[in-house]
């Protein structure tokens, strides 16, 4: 299982944010919400579509995202998320955010 994500940024978009498309080779199988500010990427939501969901490509987008920044942050963890994001080397910052530093 290997992804390629591409950035694309909130001038290109006209967006608050930075988009991620999540492809596996040539599928489009999902984006995620971003904000890249210098070595910190902001998680706003990942979006795995349907027909992809459950092999793994919201972890591999994840580790891309710890393997790239120096700060990961997953913003606003709903409560039945938040395993996903102990598992995945988070720690709550205690204000509804979950931090990785690598």
């Amino acid at each position: 299982m290997k992804i390629s994500i591409e950035f694309i940024s909130k001038e290109k978009q006209r967006s608050k944010y930075d988009w991620a498309d999540i492809s596996n080779e040539s599928n489009r199988i999902g984006k995620a919400r971003c904000k890249i500010k210098n070595t910190t990427i902001i998680i706003y939501s990942i979006n795995i579509y349907p027909d992809w969901a459950g092999h793994g490509y919201g972890r591999e987008f994840v580790d891309y995202c710890k393997g790239h920044f120096q700060v990961v942050v997953a913003d606003r963890v709903r409560p039945t998320a938040i395993g996903f994001w102990e598992v995945m080397g988070f720690f709550d910052n205690n204000n509804g955010d979950w931090i990785y530093q690598g």
